[in-house]
């Protein structure tokens, strides 16, 4: 009773205020959550260097985690949804505070500079962040629709090796160049998303702590471009040999 009263009294810019923080928030926290699932992605791609009985015992282990309390494939599927609706919250909360930033009084003004030659307040990356969030997103629907959902091919051995699958892919130098521009967005991605994740969700910070959040964006996004790149450009280059036998 006592919120409804003092949400009551709140005029329609500090509701709308209020909104834009929620939201906000929103994107932060499933942003968060996106990077953390990505870099035990790449931990898991790493293993492609270890060779096709490495990567399918990994992947097969994947599918049967905490059986058998849950049934096979239990975990992934859970991962999966969990994903899907970080993806769609993030994206939804994405569009309502770019609306809401449009259609905010002044809106344009605040990011005015002199310092630069765009005479705006913002890093390149920051500028960028709608298109690269767009680019993500059709690679990551067709990364799924690729591995997940239909595959390259039906015989027997792509069915049976996630190995073999990712080496068929990434024989082919288009499938590379693909997963390098998405890798790229995704460097200019976290660039700004993991500085403003952090100081959205209240980290305070003065020059030297503001310093040293920017690098810690750099070295994630860093980390995850070199580590995805590593193994598929290793796969391009040295064109191993599909296996014959699967797990």
């Amino acid at each position: 009773m006592v919120l409804a009263v003092a949400t009551a009294t709140l005029t329609t810019k500090q509701r709308a205020a209020r909104s834009t923080v929620v939201w906000k928030a929103v994107m932060a926290i499933t942003g968060l959550l996106m990077v953390a699932f990505l870099l035990f992605h790449m931990y898991g791609n790493l293993k492609l260097f270890a060779g096709q009985e490495t990567y399918d015992t990994y992947a097969h282990h994947l599918r049967i985690m905490f059986e058998p309390i849950l049934a096979n494939r239990g975990f992934l599927w859970i991962v999966r949804v969990v994903m899907l609706a970080g993806v769609v919250m993030h994206i939804v909360s994405a569009i309502v505070v770019s609306k809401k930033s449009m259609t905010a009084v002044g809106s344009g003004k605040r990011y005015q500079t002199g310092k630069n030659r765009s005479g705006l307040q913002r890093t390149y990356a920051s500028r960028t962040m709608r298109w690269g969030g767009v680019i993500i997103f059709l690679f990551v629907v067709a990364h799924l629709l690729q591995f997940t959902a239909s595959g390259l091919r039906t015989d027997a051995v792509m069915q049976a090796s996630p190995y073999a699958r990712v080496v068929f892919a990434f024989e082919q130098w288009w499938v590379w160049l693909a997963y390098v521009i998405a890798l790229t967005a995704v460097l200019l991605h976290l660039r700004h998303g993991v500085w403003s994740a952090f100081t959205t969700l209240g980290l305070h910070i003065g020059p030297a702590a503001r310093r040293n959040l920017d690098a810690l964006s750099w070295i994630v996004g860093g980390l995850l471009w070199v580590g995805f790149l590593a193994p598929v450009t290793w796969i391009l280059i040295t064109q191993p040999p599909v296996p014959t036998m699967g797990i």
